[in-house]
């Protein structure tokens, strides 16, 4: 079972993990096509999070984002592979913060085309992290073992 449990992280770290990779490798100066796709979606959260707040939010470099993006899902794919639930953590935090930022579906009417592609990439990172859930979960269920040692028992005499 620990083979499978292992293979099984292997795969569901593999998405990060390997759009992490592509994402380093197009990075570039200006943080590449990532960060051409993030600005303006960033841009709208930002204006739409001040709006709603009152307060106005300090400017982010969008590379900085695409630099923060790509450590959180590197590092957090390796740790996850090798069962430690930081990795989990970080994953979680990830598409917690990113996903209702990139697949701005809600900024779309249903009957857009944009709507449906963003609404089903938003769903597949809530059932991502309903997946991370449920491996945080067995994971702080799982007893530890203790190296108890017993008490010898006294002899009746």
């Amino acid at each position: 079972m620990g083979f499978f449990s292992f293979l099984g992280r292997v795969l569901f770290a593999s998405l990060f993990i390997l759009s992490a990779w592509q994402m380093f490798n197009d990075f570039g100066v200006d943080g590449g096509p990532a960060a051409t796709e993030l600005a303006p979606k960033l841009h709208l959260a930002k204006s739409h999070l001040s709006s709603r707040l009152g307060v106005t939010l300090p400017n982010v470099e969008v590379k900085q984002v695409v630099a923060a993006i790509v450590a959180l899902k590197g590092v957090g794919g390796l740790l996850f592979v090798i069962g430690n639930i930081f990795g989990a953590y970080l994953l979680a935090f990830y598409l917690v913060v990113v996903s209702p930022i990139l697949y701005d579906f809600y900024n779309y009417g249903p009957e857009e085309r944009h709507f449906s592609p963003l609404l089903t990439e938003f769903l597949q990172s809530v059932a991502l992290f309903g997946a991370l859930l449920f491996f945080i979960g067995m994971k702080n269920s799982t007893p530890t073992k203790r190296n108890l040692k017993r008490t010898p028992k006294p002899k009746a005499a």
